[in-house]
């Protein structure tokens, strides 16, 4: 079995923030897949399919983001999944908007969610796929303080950045198949 998480934070009020962008490809795949988020179970929705072959988890916690770590690894250990079997949506300040990148471990980058993860689950080593939602700009000037950034990431995509976001969440759904079907160094070289 494998286990594919979307962070994010639950409810309508965050549904379209840059900071959900986890969550948004996670059920965009789950909708081509038609796999229904229909359970709760440690902290999370699931839904529960199977594609080529491979049985799969799908997660988005309810813990908020930045806690994840609860959730996620209550779910590996309660099906014993190992970490190479786990992969983690998260959003990327550091990456273009809409530009995507597959690792197959590493650190935080300063994301509160992944550091929640990685420290509940002990390790680094886990597959991830990061989705750019680019830096705040200000007068052609990055914004760097924290208050800046917290609201940058809770609030809604423009409209033309939402343009962006819809083709990228199809992107990201056929790097989760081919993650599936090659394993995570074929998918770096193709989508990366």
């Amino acid at each position: 079995m494998k286990l594919i998480v979307g962070l994010g934070n639950p409810g309508r009020t965050y549904a379209h923030n840059r900071h959900n962008v986890g969550f948004r490809c996670l059920s965009y795949f789950a909708k081509v897949h038609s796999i229904r988020f229909e359970r709760r179970q440690c902290r999370a929705r699931i839904g529960i399919g199977e594609i080529s072959g491979s049985e799969l988890l799908l997660a988005k916690p309810y813990t908020f983001v930045n806690l994840s770590g609860k959730a996620v690894a209550c779910l590996r250990n309660k099906y014993g999944i190992p970490s190479s079997s786990l992969l983690v949506i998260y959003d990327d300040l550091d990456l273009p908007l809409g530009k995507i990148r597959l690792r197959p471990g590493g650190t935080s980058g300063g994301h509160k969610g992944m550091k929640s993860i990685i420290s509940a689950l002990g390790s680094s080593d886990f597959p991830r796929i990061r989705v750019g939602i680019g830096r705040p700009k200000t007068e052609g000037l990055s914004k760097t303080g924290e208050d800046g950034i917290v609201n940058y990431v809770l609030n809604d995509f423009s409209t033309q950045e939402e343009k962006v976001i819809k083709a990228t969440t199809s992107t990201v759904a056929e790097a989760i198949s081919y993650f599936l079907n090659q394993g995570i160094e074929a998918a770096m070289s193709k989508f990366n």
